[in-house]
């Protein structure tokens, strides 16, 4: 009986705690929430946590959201990738952190190149990105530069 419910509890613990890959190389950058790492001989593609950028399409906003990406992170620059879970597309879902500790989800949120995704922010510093986000629409940064901007979620919904 034992064996059943450690493997459970095993199951949950894993299923909660996030996995820290500590060196990972970038490889590309998909858009301003999704770049490729390479990690241990591996290539993952990644879904930054908790943020939501506009969409290639959403012009000139996605294009500007890539950009800001690439200067954060070029393409091999090394990070430290905390997965938090896999989404419906396998993607491992994730916070990136500079190799000096900056954490780059925020900071695309703090430079206005992406919206907070309230829906999946159960896992990340909630009262940080919220007031990150605050700041970069008082600022009137990046995205928040002009009225009206379709939240990506919805751009998509409509696509």
């Amino acid at each position: 009986m034992a064996a059943p419910v450690l493997t459970e509890v095993l199951a949950v613990v894993l299923a909660t705690t996030p996995i820290v890959i500590q060196r990972a190389r970038v490889l590309s950058i998909g858009d301003g929430d999704t770049l490729r790492v390479s990690e241990a001989g591996r290539t993952l593609t990644l879904r930054l946590a908790c943020i939501d950028a506009p969409e290639r399409a959403q012009a000139p906003y996605g294009a500007r959201s890539k950009a800001a990406l690439v200067r954060l992170v070029p393409v091999g620059s090394g990070l430290s990738v905390r997965v938090q879970t896999k989404d419906r597309y396998g993607r491992s879902v994730a916070e990136l952190f500079s190799s000096e500790g900056r954490n780059i989800n925020l900071a695309m949120v703090q430079q206005g190149q992406a919206f907070v995704f309230h829906r999946y922010l159960k896992r990340c510093d909630r009262k940080a990105y919220l007031e990150a986000e605050r700041q970069a629409q008082r600022q009137r940064l990046g995205i928040w530069s002009q009225q009206g901007i379709t939240r990506p979620w919805i751009f998509r919904a409509r696509e």
